[in-house]
């Protein structure tokens, strides 16, 4: 299996929240759409100093990352941050990776909005099992 990326919209949830509290008008809140790195490997969505200036997710927490050579590294936790795809949405905590790096959607958002690979097509697909509502185990 090669390289998969998609397409997702990442939203400051705080912005969200004030909307909700009539504290701040819906066009005002900061969103973008980002081609992710869908990444197995990786636990959590990752994005880069861009988005993180550009969405204005303040810094929660640093706390030390172990990369794909091995190496470890402290790393910026900023959110909280909405993740949308397709009929899916989840909240999460983002990791801050240096300057442009590529962003990262890890196995944690996944599994939270119930989205799998597909792998003849390569794609970032809705679970088919339940296509209109994400599915939870709760065992």
């Amino acid at each position: 299996m090669g390289l998969i990326y998609s397409d997702i919209e990442l939203i400051n949830s705080d912005d969200l929240a004030l909307v909700r509290r009539d504290y701040l008008q819906e066009d005002k809140v900061r969103k973008m759409k980002v081609s992710v790195l869908v990444d197995t490997g990786a636990m959590m969505l990752s994005v880069n100093e861009t988005i993180k200036i550009q969405l204005g997710l303040p810094v929660l927490d640093r706390q030390m990352g172990e990369l794909a050579d091995g190496s470890r590294q402290s790393f910026e936790i900023v959110g909280p941050v909405d993740i949308r795809f397709a009929n899916r949405q989840t909240t999460v905590r983002a990791v801050v990776l240096p300057g442009d790096a590529e962003p990262l959607l890890g196995s944690i958002p996944m599994e939270d909005m119930d989205v799998l690979i597909e792998p003849r097509s390569q794609k970032l697909i809705v679970n088919p099992s339940s296509p209109y509502m994400a599915k939870k185990s709760l065992k």
